[in-house]
């Protein structure tokens, strides 16, 4: 099954993007379909490998005639149709202002009304109807246009024009204030790269970065961005990470240094060997993560998108109940009076604030948050992130920098040197990922040979076995060896070889400098905190009481991390629980708590794929600043939802005891979705 992406154009309400999404979902070949209207992409799944953008563009016709899906970025014509609205507005009011010259209810007089009202409701009226014949649906469209031609029936034609106007320019502002929005954020992730310099024999070609191959050399010159993970084969440079990281250290780089896509070249001029094709780059892999984020759509946002399906009818049938019944009920209220305040309470109840802003407030969020080095997968996620009442931490590569450095090398037998120590360590640790192994082979200078080492296994968490040259090798925890553990400052590996221990080696991880200052703001929060280690007590109680751990688990196996975690899940209160790993060896754990955040370090892909948030730049104050940035997301999602809501119930009232008109009405739905766009725009601050 291969997934589609495309661009959609022409579209501008986030309904009609729900409306295209339950089309196309509603075909079995099309599967995960998501139709994202804050990011224009539509994306999907399918079996299906001929015709499918034609297919997919039929069907989207069938719902919304106007909208058309193109490839890749295409450019952006939104400003234009903009244009072109302003210009039909303009035309439709100074149309309707000659119409004051002649007495009112001469024929003259109302052609000339008609004719503006015909220029300024035709595409509101075009949407209406389409909606009402084609999908069988009632939305904002529909209001607008029967309150409009209502006011003109029973005489209010000013205030008909001043709606539709009033309307017009709205939707014309709203359009503007959502551009921003969407030009904002991918300004903030604006690290594609645009092309590769590729050295061919003597010459140098300007290719699509896709179009290179792993094991290319590529050319890198100041100021250009690097467009494809690789290590430098010649030259020095200083390179800007910003973009990646959300952090604006320069960073020195020479050869043989590992350098990543999205970079900037600052200062110098690289030779790169690629060693992973674009699709596979950091930069690409990035740019797909945010720009899928809000594929995951919050319960807030769901909930939303579910209520207004149903809240048009709704209101339509509360204002013929108004319209027929009011003149029974109260015998001083006349039908055209009556009429007028059903038109009016249609005016008031279009949902758009509401629905537009939820989604964009989300999208923001996740953008602002990007731009600080931290990646959120989905709107879920960042609103989760500030209902976390536990969070618990890995230590190595977590709450310490993960580098372990070889404190000392013993030998317990004379006949055996600390050269040969090493070497049985190196020749298992060489078929391991584990930061341990790591931190011993980067200390070998010699050249091992591995074809000598048969039946390697790894008892996870404890230790590795294998077979050199005839001999049985085991490397691991005291448990693993079988000996009686000494109280060691630091992590301890023993050497047994045949049946004897016959040395051990010791190494040491620095804390984190950021690490107590970060534990402690948590707690500030009121957020419980935990450690996990597959270390010694001696070792995890010294870092926990380091850093302000309130409660520590140590010498756990993975499955012992699983079932804790779970036991922490069952007694959360309906509070989120949080883990903290380093993406490589916790995937069981990240995946199973209520929201996984990954450490991940520049570039890590399996730390981007096994959670649910990653740090790109390993710090764990971002944890604080992702919360503070779900936080005030959520604050002005409520505040756009009681606001909206109360200027609408008020202008109700207002409009029911006669004190508003039109003109309130008006500004209960254009005015307020404007300020509650302008409100969410904050969060990119």
């Amino acid at each position: 099954m291969k997934n589609y992406r495309f661009t959609v154009k022409n579209l501008d309400c986030a309904e009609c993007a729900r409306k295209i999404e339950e089309k196309l979902s509603s075909y079995d070949e099309y599967k995960n379909v998501v139709l994202n209207f804050a990011t224009l992409k539509l994306s999907f799944d399918t079996e299906k490998d001929k015709n499918v953008k034609q297919d997919i563009q039929k069907i989207i016709k069938s719902v919304e005639p106007d909208v058309k899906i193109v490839d890749g970025d295409d450019e952006d014509d939104s400003e234009e149709d903009i244009k072109k609205d302003l210009i039909r507005l303009i035309i439709g009011i100074l149309i309707f202002g000659l119409a004051i010259i002649y007495p009112k209810g001469s024929i003259s007089h109302t052609l000339i009304v008609i004719a503006s009202y015909i220029v300024l409701l035709f595409e509101t009226a075009r949407t209406a109807i389409k909606q009402i014949f084609k999908n069988k649906v009632l939305d904002e469209s529909a209001l607008i246009t029967i309150s409009v031609i209502g006011a003109f029936l029973i005489g209010k034609e000013f205030e008909g024009v001043m709606v539709i106007a009033l309307y017009e320019i709205g939707e014309i502002l709203e359009s503007k204030a959502v551009n921003k929005s969407r030009k904002s954020i991918a300004k903030l992730m604006d690290i594609k790269p645009e092309f590769a310099n590729l050295k061919n024999d003597d010459a140098i070609l300007s290719v699509e970065p896709s179009k290179v191959n792993i094991g290319d050399i590529i050319i890198v010159k100041t100021g250009e961005k690097i467009p494809l993970d690789g290590v430098i084969v010649t030259g020095e440079a200083e390179i800007d990470n910003s973009a990646l990281t959300g952090e604006s250290k320069i960073i020195n780089v020479k050869q043989n240094d590992r350098v990543l896509s999205g970079s900037i070249n600052v200062q110098g001029l690289l030779e790169i060997k690629v060693t992973s094709n674009y699709e596979n780059s950091t930069v690409n892999k990035i740019l797909q993560l945010v720009e899928n984020a809000t594929d995951k759509k919050a319960k807030t946002e769901t909930f939303v998108s579910k209520a207004a399906k149903i809240y048009t009818p709704i209101v339509l049938g509360l204002a013929a109940i108004v319209a027929i019944f009011m003149p029974l009920i109260f015998g001083n209220v006349s039908y055209s009076e009556s009429i007028y305040k059903a038109l009016v309470f249609l005016v008031i109840s279009c949902p758009c604030s509401i629905v537009i802003s939820v989604p964009l407030s989300y999208f923001s969020g996740i953008g602002k948050a990007s731009r600080s080095g931290i990646l959120i997968k989905g709107s879920d996620y960042l609103d989760g992130l500030k209902d976390i009442g536990n969070i618990v931490f890995d230590k190595t590569g977590t709450i310490t920098t993960g580098n372990l450095e070889i404190e000392s090398i013993n030998s317990y037998k004379d006949n055996v040197t600390k050269e040969e120590i090493l070497k049985y360590f190196a020749l298992g640790e060489s078929f391991s990922n584990h930061p341990i192994a790591k931190s011993i082979l980067k200390e070998v200078k010699d050249i091992l040979d591995l074809d000598k080492v048969k039946n390697y296994t790894e008892a996870k968490g404890k230790g590795i076995a294998f077979e050199y040259e005839g001999n049985s090798v085991k490397i691991g925890n005291s448990e693993f060896v079988e000996k009686i553990d000494d109280n060691i400052d630091g992590s301890v590996l023993y050497l047994k070889l045949q049946n004897e221990i016959i040395g051990d080696i010791i190494l040491k991880d620095k804390i984190k400098p950021e690490a107590k200052t970060a534990i402690s703001k948590l707690k500030q929060m009121n957020i419980i905190t935990r450690m996990f280690t597959g270390d010694r007590k001696e070792v995890a109680m010294d870092v926990a009481k380091k850093v302000g751990i309130d409660e520590v688990n140590y010498k756990m196996l993975p499955e012992d991390k699983y079932n804790k975690l779970e036991e922490i899940l069952n007694n959360s209160n309906n509070k989120k629980v949080a883990f903290v790993g380093d993406g490589i060896n916790d995937s069981p754990v990240l995946a199973r708590a209520d929201i996984g955040i990954s450490m991940g370090g520049i570039g890590s892909s399996s730390a981007i794929e096994a959670s649910d948030i990653v740090i790109m730049t390993d710090e764990l104050t971002k944890i604080i600043e992702g919360i503070k940035i779900s936080k005030k997301t959520n604050k002005i999602i409520i505040q756009n939802l009681i606001f909206s809501l109360a200027v609408k119930i008020i202008t109700l009232i207002l409009a029911w005891l006669g004190y508003a008109d039109m003109w309130q009405a008006v500004f209960a739905d254009v005015g307020v979705t404007l300020i509650t766009i302008l409100n969410t725009i904050r969060i990119l601050n």
